[in-house]
């Protein structure tokens, strides 16, 4: 069974804002988007700790409807094929790397279900498996400045934290004012991901040829209001 269409974002949604490129990327990959949102914490505790009734109870429903044939059948939808088709064109095979959604998808199967992982990770979870759109978060403490995405450069640090890894040349990454904070499709660098005493987040989606724009906005629309909520 294939997903329903998302609906259009409710009036009084986040605002979100396009990220820049490097012009190599626009030059080379036009229809690449950066879409980024900020979310305060509603809640009191920690965005790393358990979900509260309501998201767990939402992540059971979608693992009842997340069934073999719909994981099996998962990379032939629409929006997951976009982005197997994206992973070919920046040379990666999607059969080797998967997608996120193809990746959730066999976490699903392997593991019997969408298990709670902590309100961020379920909240980020229930937007790609509701929409096939993926949304990372860093801490929005440190992040400088806007975020775009651009290529990195030979040697350069992924992330400001001491001891941080080095990126070779040409690698995709998103990027702010002075740093590399992750690798495109990838996790936050050490440092810049939420934590325990995480306040402020600001989430980013990759939107790719082939993907609607409306299911990019409500996939951070629901990150938004989910952990908005008090």
């Amino acid at each position: 069974m294939k997903p329903d269409p998302p609906s259009t974002p409710e009036p009084g949604g986040p605002e979100l804002e396009l990220g820049w490129r490097a012009r190599e990327v626009e030059q080379e990959l036009p229809e690449l988007r950066l879409v980024v949102a900020r979310a305060r914490v509603g809640r009191s505790g920690s965005v790393t700790a358990g979900s509260p009734a309501g998201i767990e109870g939402r992540l059971q429903e979608l693992s009842n409807r997340f069934r073999g044939a719909r994981a099996v059948g998962i990379r032939r939808e629409p929006v997951p094929a976009a982005y197997r088709v994206f992973f070919r064109q920046i040379g990666l095979d999607p059969d080797v790397v998967h997608t996120p959604i193809e990746a959730a998808a066999l976490e699903r199967m392997l593991r019997g279900g969408f298990l709670s992982g902590g309100l961020l990770e379920d909240v980020l979870l229930i937007a790609l498996v509701d929409t096939g759109v993926p949304v990372w978060a860093f801490d929005g403490e440190a992040v400088d400045g806007p975020l775009g995405i651009r290529p990195s450069s030979e040697g350069e640090p992924l992330g400001r934290s001491a001891g941080a890894s080095r990126l070779p040349a040409g690698r995709l990454v998103v990027a702010d004012a002075s740093a590399a904070l992750a690798v495109l499709f990838d996790a936050p660098a050490p440092g810049h991901e939420a934590g325990a005493g995480t306040r402020r987040l600001t989430l980013f989606a990759v939107q790719v040829a082939g993907v609607p724009s409306l299911y990019v906005e409500e996939a951070l629309w629901t990150c938004c209001a989910a952990l908005e909520q008090r």
